[in-house]
């Protein structure tokens, strides 16, 4: 069995060239799929539709499209996410709306729990989860049921708080949060959202308990098999090679 795991695509297509090398079982999408400086808002409606194309004609790859922050405020008509497109707000808004059955805010695959920035006990708490209930069960009934749960909070303008939510959180706040809670323990975490130079794929830096996987720009991404556990993916690509 073969997982990937892909990090922030902003309208990129480069997803195709990874799941054509590596014929996955299982990928998971770590969300972003809109706003870029480089791509026009055209191409990345067009590509997050190839995404949920891929998804749907491939059954027997097990695809889960994760929601990120640069999602969230076409659904929320929150605008205050760099990048934001507010001209293109209501076309890209229907479109997700459209296709919203097929997104998700949290996904476990075997301990790795994932999710676009990293879930802390702090917003969990302050969500009510009482810690009897499914992790991943609880975040996507509150996507569900209280959108608005997700929105930006706190002052600090990166996010960079550990209360914030599982699409805000950095990563400094969400080793932070959880550094004696039991969810450290149990899952190990795999975020996209801020981009690294290299993901640290021997978890020096994180004890092993986090892959912090924002690194298409560096060519990089996550792959997990039965035989070797964790590994590193990487891809060439020339943009108009697609």
């Amino acid at each position: 069995m073969k997982t990937l795991f892909i990090g922030d695509i902003h309208g990129s297509s480069v997803w195709k060239l990874i799941v054509e090398k590596e014929q996955p079982d299982h990928v998971v999408f770590m969300g972003d799929y809109f706003d870029s400086f480089d791509i026009s808002a055209a191409e990345q409606m067009h590509n997050f539709m190839e995404i949920i194309a891929y998804k749907q004609s491939n059954p027997n790859v097990h695809a889960i499209l994760l929601i990120g922050n640069h999602d969230l405020h076409y659904f929320t008509g929150d605008n205050g996410t760099s990048g934001f497109q507010r001209s293109m707000y209501y076309p890209i808004h229907e479109l997700v709306e459209a296709n919203k059955h097929h997104l998700q805010m949290a996904y476990q695959y075997k301990e790795y729990l994932c999710s676009h920035a990293g879930i802390s006990p702090e917003w969990l708490k302050g969500c009510g989860w009482d810690g009897r209930e499914s992790i991943v069960r609880f975040v996507n009934q509150v996507w569900k049921h209280q959108p608005d749960r997700f929105k930006f909070r706190g002052l600090d303008p990166y996010g960079d708080d550990t209360f914030q939510t599982p699409v805000w959180i950095r990563p400094r706040s969400l080793m932070k949060a959880c550094r004696n809670h039991w969810i450290k323990k149990e899952y190990v975490q795999i975020v996209g959202h801020t981009g690294v130079h290299e993901i640290d794929i021997k978890g020096k830096a994180t004890g092993g308990r986090y892959y912090f996987i924002d690194a298409l720009d560096v060519h990089e991404y996550l792959v997990h098999d039965n035989e070797n556990g964790l590994t590193l993916g990487t891809f060439e690509y020339e943009r108009n090679a697609i």
